[in-house]
């Protein structure tokens, strides 16, 4: 067994949980760093554990040969609820649910703006009742679902004191700032970034870019190439490509940025802008995902996808018009803090649950 696995923070009680979030994932991915933010906070107030590889072990969790205890009813609830994110989690509870006859109900999270495979739709038309992260994504389905935005801890998430003491503490030059997080590969738009920095940091000696994150094997040679651009534009010391970090550290790279973009060209939700913005960090970001959404006006900058020219553009703007970049930061600050804090999307999650143990009609299509 590994220090890792040997640390986790096991349940003792398999009875008393009423929650079980399954995560069937090893790899760091946007349901992962969801299910890091969420757990901690839900677990103030229910009952809850996760199942499966990739989390941090500070979480409590339930272990493989703890499965079979789920057969019984829970202390004081009629069944648990068993939430899923993944297909293959879906498809598990089903089969718990369904052929094990275990005491569960099925809640299914969608992400996802693009038209469901037939298997996709068969699992979500199982599950007892479905959450959507937004209003498109919940355009995207054949079944009624509850919209609930994704939500930002602002306590983990908030501006820096002083931004050049949250340099140096990760070793960044005192330079401004242009931050791009999250998986690099062509989907994620770390091209138009990098084509944009290209452009705009020559004339700015005092400002540099930071890309931050991994690219799967798949995806090695497009960040190799990133890479060979900026070699060849004499830019290695001011566009930087540290490795990727636990999502517990993420927040204080946010806080070492002066701009935060976000390239995508495609995007299910994307909680990386709300996360700058809690962070006191003006953002700029693609039309895509739930972005136009979480971006109200004057609250951040919208531009197309794929598109090096306004990318370019608009990072110039903020940079070179602090009294703009100072408008930006506050009003996303203020923003986040009215809308898109945890404790909003963890009552609402919630609300369905109690939906369910208290008996609310839900519906279920072959």
């Amino acid at each position: 067994m590994s220090a890792r696995s040997a640390s986790r923070n096991a349940v003792t009680d398999v009875g008393e949980i009423e929650v079980i979030a399954p995560n069937f994932s090893r790899r760091l991915s946007g349901v992962t760093s969801t299910l890091e933010r969420l757990l901690p906070v839900q677990a103030r107030t229910l009952r809850i554990a996760a199942l499966g590889p990739g989390l941090s072990p500070s979480l409590p969790h339930l272990r493989w040969r703890d499965v079979p205890k789920l057969a019984r009813k829970p202390k004081d609830r009629r069944f648990r609820i068993w939430h899923a994110r993944r297909n293959l989690e879906m498809l598990a509870g089903v089969a718990l649910r369904d052929l094990l006859r275990f005491p569960l109900k099925l809640v299914f999270t969608s992400a996802s703006q693009r038209r469901h495979t037939k298997w996709t739709r068969f699992l979500i038309g199982r599950m007892d009742a479905v959450i959507s992260t937004s209003a498109a994504t919940a355009s995207y389905l054949e079944r009624p679902s509850t919209v609930i935005p994704h939500g930002i801890d602002a306590g983990a998430f908030h501006p820096a004191e002083d931004k050049a003491e949250a340099r140096a503490a990760l070793g960044l030059p005192d330079l401004r700032l242009v931050g791009c997080f999250g998986r690099i590969r062509h989907q994620k738009g770390t091209d138009v970034f990098v084509d944009a920095m290209l452009r705009v940091l020559p004339t700015r000696p005092d400002a540099g870019a930071v890309v931050l994150g991994r690219a799967t094997s798949q995806h090695t040679a497009f960040l190799e190439d990133l890479k060979a651009r900026v070699a060849a534009a004499g830019l290695q010391a001011r566009i930087l490509f540290p490795d990727e970090v636990a999502p517990s550290a993420v927040a204080d790279w946010y806080r070492a940025l002066d701009i935060y973009v976000a390239p995508q060209r495609w995007e299910g939700f994307g909680v990386t802008p709300l996360e700058a913005m809690a962070s006191g960090v003006p953002v700029v970001a693609t039309t895509v995902g739930a972005f136009p959404d979480l971006i109200a006006e004057e609250t951040g900058m919208l531009i197309p996808p794929g598109n090096v020219d306004a990318m370019t553009d608009a990072v110039a703007l903020v940079l070179d018009d602090p009294q703009h970049a100072q408008t930006l930061s506050l009003r996303g600050l203020t923003r986040v803090l009215s809308q898109f804090k945890m404790d909003n999307e963890t009552q609402r999650i919630c609300a369905v649950y109690e939906g369910l143990w208290n008996g609310a009609p839900h519906s279920i299509t072959a």
